[in-house]
């Protein structure tokens, strides 16, 4: 029964992927500027018949309907165009570029989990103590301050005047990493290369903290709000009536209850974190999709952001999906 409301919802969701599909194609035609005329200025002298002959390629000079119809139809064959600009598969750019976003995103999402759950169960059991008022306060600043921002703030202590984290890239140039799967942190350790790991956290450290930092303020105040809630429930009073220690009240009893919600916000923070990565990768010159998207749009090349927008759309579908198969394990009295 599971599995088939599971099926379900997946189906569910290939209709809403697809309209995003359909969103992004429409934005992207009409917003001003043509790839063609681009992509010539940037080659220089050409002649009216080149211009031509890449707008018939492209299928440019069709109807808009006509264009839509290229594209569900090469959709639904899982064929996600060839770049404009790069000639290539946009399928094979987005597979090279995608460890990296995963990599960076995982960085972002483990900071943000390891900082925001402790501090909102200890600001929630020290209610109204410098502690909770200093934490949220500091959450506060998290979700108001731009990520863009808190990267360059980061990369001029650490980086500047303190010397010690890199402010670009995914690894040092000066060291050689032999690529197996594109995620440098496990080729380093597939390789045994320690010299690779150790450049690669460094270079991961700085994004990873600017990435995640919203997320962990956001998670961190919705953890205090439901266990405040939650502590003041009769079964948690019962169970401190009952001797139990106060760590085993808080973690076995009232953190399973308060993680539901906080579950959901998690779910949703990480879709976050691989479709708003655009600002911090091209901050920290991150050669991931984010980077990938945004040198696409200045140049128009239709099918490569189209493609990527897929991909965030899948991404955030998929990971409501997890939170919603979640919940049945948290409480199984919720059901998909």
């Amino acid at each position: 029964m599971q599995a088939a409301k599971i099926a379900e919802r997946i189906l569910i969701a290939i209709p809403v992927v697809i309209g995003i599909g359909i969103i992004i194609f429409l934005i992207m035609r009409l917003t001003p500027g043509d790839p063609v005329d681009i992509m010539m200025g940037q080659a220089g002298h050409v002649s009216a018949r080149e211009i031509e002959l890449l707008t018939e390629q492209w299928h440019l000079n069709e109807p808009l309907h006509i264009q839509l119809g290229y594209f569900l139809r090469d959709l639904a064959r899982g064929d996600l165009g060839t770049s404009f600009t790069k000639g290539r598969p946009v399928w094979d750019l987005i597979k090279g570029a995608l460890p990296a976003t995963l990599e960076l995103a995982l960085g972002a999402a483990i900071f943000a989990l390891l900082l925001a759950i402790p501090i909102g169960v200890i600001s929630a059991v020290k209610q109204n103590s410098f502690i909770d008022r200093a934490s949220m306060t500091v959450a506060f600043f998290g979700i108001c301050m731009p990520v863009f921002y808190l990267g360059i703030i980061l990369m001029l202590v650490f980086s500047v005047k303190m010397g010690v984290l890199p402010t670009y890239g995914r690894i040092s140039y000066e060291v050689m990493l032999h690529k197996v799967t594109g995620f440098y942190m496990l080729d380093s350790i597939i390789t045994g290369n320690w010299a690779a790991l150790g450049s690669t956290l460094k270079h991961l450290i700085l994004p990873s903290i600017t990435l995640g930092f919203p997320m962990a303020a956001i998670v961190a105040r919705v953890m205090r709000s439901s266990m405040l809630e939650v502590l003041r429930n009769d079964y948690v009073v019962m169970a401190r009536a009952k001797g139990l220690r106060e760590f085993s009240v808080i973690v076995k009893h009232a953190m399973r209850n308060a993680m539901i919600p906080t579950v959901t916000v998690i779910g949703l923070e990480i879709g976050m974190l691989l479709g708003g990565n655009m600002i911090v990768e091209t901050v920290f010159s991150w050669p991931g999709l984010g980077r990938l998207v945004v040198n696409s749009i200045f140049v128009r090349d239709y099918p490569l952001v189209q493609g990527v927008v897929m991909v965030y759309a899948f991404t955030f579908v998929a990971a409501n999906l997890v939170v919603d198969i979640l919940y049945t394990y948290i409480n199984p009295k919720i059901s998909i």
